[in-house]
């Protein structure tokens, strides 16, 4: 770790916001640009007026699709922040950013709490090892209550809230905050922009007392040098709880809490000085790693390393996004593109303010900007100075679930079909394009339904395209039911000169993992150079399972004997054998075909309960849990995901407009009465 309090980069903070969809997100955005002076006045979602949902069909739906970036200034300190999807059909936009980033603040409903995709944004960035605070939106809204969801995210998201401000008022009266670490009170007042400061009135004071000790015992129970001023004195000053917390929150031991509401934009200063106190600078992350394990440092100096992590391709030219991890960039200089394996020259360097862009000469270690010149780099490539190559890990790309056939309406516009879907894959790596062998249409796979939908509308908007689009179908996959044990395969081919000889012994059995892949060979029966080309061959019998075409998961093959030949065995013989041995094992297994499941919850009047109920259960759903919070139902449940297109238009004629659901991926479990035996 390095710390330089002098360095640039210490004021410099690279954060997300992150949030389940509509818990406030994107006005928890507009208002910090409104605040820090960027913006003159509040954009609102409902309005279609906000910065970072610029694109026209963010608007129309009011839900943020594409993740956008902005820059601001507060307190002397360059945030550069990342406005993400709250929907889990573009998690994996989420994923991308989140790789980047050094610091994010989730956003919460103060009336649901932790909901769904809360909690799967909130695992991303456990994985990427992204330190957080929290928002506690809405609190301005009826059967709004701090505490509860502050419980909900210690019940469900697991680490330790530290809850640093009391609110002044409840539900329409939430007028300000108690800041428990000054106790000092903070207050808004309808149709001004400024905070007023004053002391914590009387009838305030005890509780507020109260909850003050109670943080100063949750960070002394996890920090030393609070515990040592605790126990020495009985209480802990502002001072050590402020170093404190930044050190609970940069290790993940603890999540601050702030609370506000950002449509009626209170408690958004706050949060700003949090952001500024609490989260890291890019000096205060580790050195970013290569996939070698060679190291760069945060430093201008240091040699030139990047990553790409969204592209723009427009009909005027491509936009890289990219996070610069080391090194100093200028315009007009020379990259190495260690995926392409090529030399790329940057034309221009842009800060960007979601859809507008400000021209800069160079970038240094810690900026986020993006860069025009660029023609073959993609999401995820690593960027580097050409005498110093690098390769970063890029981020993962979740594997698409739903698949929709996609062809012109007139024949001439076949080529700029397939060109505007190329140019749609190039911007967002979870959405594939390929071709049905059988039926020669074009395929568009995706992360859900909406993901699709918005897929295909941005084509025929942006290209000017009629299309059919047929209906969507699920992913399906197959697995081992009950394995086969013994089965010989010998591939022997000889039609002059040299011959090709690979004789194997394959074990196949269910197994909890994707694939696994051993040998139990002895005695140097099949050399280890042809073990390696036999499990090349299994991987490639994947693609493509005996009952449906699907692709193969959940299974364990073990090499157990086999020969070679003196002059005609070979990688490419064993890589034969290997592919067209596992094939025929499949086919001689139990296989199961699984379906993509999915875990929906459902919020509805509790009058419509009985309905949404019959009707999921009608689509093979297995409720889970059902809980009235507010007037309303939530309903938890599994259900296939084939069973929920068309769901939404169902469940709004079902509930008269008043119903609403969120789905997020579970997996894959067995479809009904499709064990097939061979």
């Amino acid at each position: 770790m390095r710390t330089n309090n002098f360095s640039p980069l210490a004021v410099v903070r690279n954060l997300g916001i992150l949030a389940h969809v509509d818990a406030g997100k994107t006005t928890v955005t507009e208002r910090i640009l409104f605040a820090t002076g960027t913006t003159h006045k509040r954009g609102e979602v409902h309005d279609g007026t906000t910065v970072t949902d610029f694109d026209p069909q963010e608007r129309d739906r009011g839900i943020t699709i594409f993740a956008a970036a902005v820059s601001c200034a507060w307190d002397g300190h360059r945030l550069n922040l990342i406005d993400t999807p709250g929907h889990v059909d573009f998690a994996d936009e989420v994923e991308r950013s989140l790789r980047v980033l050094d610091g994010a603040v989730a956003v919460f409903d103060a009336v649901a709490g932790v909901e769904p995709q809360s909690e799967s944004v909130w695992r991303q960035a456990d994985r990427h090892g992204v330190p957080r605070i929290a928002f506690v939106n809405k609190l301005d809204r009826a059967g709004a209550d701090l505490d509860t969801a502050v419980e909900s995210i210690r019940r469900r998201l697991h680490p330790a809230p530290l809850v640093v401000q009391l609110p002044i008022g409840s539900e329409d009266g939430f007028t300000g905050v108690v800041d428990l670490l000054r106790m000092r009170t903070l207050t808004w007042t309808d149709g001004t922009a400024a905070v007023d400061e004053g002391p914590v009135p009387d009838d305030l004071r005890e509780e507020a007392l109260r909850r003050r000790r109670l943080l100063e015992e949750a960070v002394a129970e996890r920090h030393p040098a609070a515990l040592e001023e605790f126990c020495d004195r009985e209480t802990v000053s502002a001072g050590t709880l402020t170093a404190a917390l930044r050190d609970l929150t940069r290790s993940g031991d603890g999540v601050v809490v702030l609370c506000g509401s950002a449509y009626r934009n209170r408690g958004i200063e706050p949060l700003l000085d949090a952001v500024v106190a609490y989260l890291p600078s890019p000096l205060d992350v580790p050195a970013v790693r290569g996939v070698n394990g060679e190291e760069r440092p945060c430093d201008p100096a240091a040699p030139f390393a990047a990553l790409a992590f969204k592209v723009n391709a427009t009909a005027t030219g491509r936009l890289t996004y990219m996070r610069v991890y080391s090194g100093t960039i200028e315009k007009g200089a020379t990259v190495w593109d260690a995926g392409a394996r090529r030399t790329e020259r940057v034309g221009r360097i842009l800060r960007v303010q979601a859809d507008r862009h400000a021209p800069l000469e160079r970038a240094v270690a810690g900026d986020i900007v993006a860069v025009v010149g660029l023609k073959s780099a993609r999401a995820g490539s690593t960027l580097s100075a050409p005498d110093a190559p690098l390769v970063l890990e890029p981020p993962g790309v979740a594997e698409p679930v739903v698949s929709v056939a996609v062809e012109a309406e007139r024949s001439v516009d076949t080529d700029s079909l397939a060109s505007a879907l190329a140019r749609l894959a190039e911007e967002d790596p979870s959405l594939v394009v390929r071709t049905d062998a059988e039926t020669g249409q074009r395929l568009l796979s995706g992360m859900g339904e909406l993901h699709l939908e918005v897929a295909v509308e941005k084509v025929r908007r942006e290209h000017g395209l009629t299309l059919n689009v047929g209906r969507p179908r699920v992913s399906y996959r197959e697995t081992v039911g009950r394995g086969v044990s013994g089965l010989v395969f010998r591939h022997v081919k000889q039609d002059g000169g040299a011959g090709q000889f690979a004789h194997v012994v394959l074990d196949v059995e269910p197994s909890a993992e994707g694939f696994e892949f051993r040998s139990a060979v002895v005695g140097g029966r099949v050399p280890q150079e042809y073990v390696r080309a036999v499990e090349a061959g299994c991987r490639d019998a994947l693609a493509e399972g005996p009952l449906g075409g699907h692709p193969v998961t959940g299974l364990r093959v073990t090499l157990t004997d086999g020969s070679t030949h003196v002059k005609d065995s070979s990688d490419t013989a064993f890589r034969t054998a290997g592919r067209f041995g596992l094939r025929e094992a499949l086919r001689a297994c139990a296989m199961v075909l699984l379906e993509p499941v999915v875990e929906v919850t459902v919020t509805v009047p509790e009058d419509a309960v009985g309905a949404v109920l019959g009707d999921l259960a009608a689509r093979r759903g297995r409720v889970s849990g059902s809980v009235t919070r507010g007037g309303s139902a939530v309903v938890t449940a599994t259900v296939p995901l084939a069973e929920l297109f068309g769901y939404a238009t169902r469940l709004r004629s079902r509930t008269q407009g008043r119903g609403t659901f969120t789905a997020r991926p579970t997996g894959y479990a067995p479809a009904p009465a499709v064990t097939t035996a061979r």
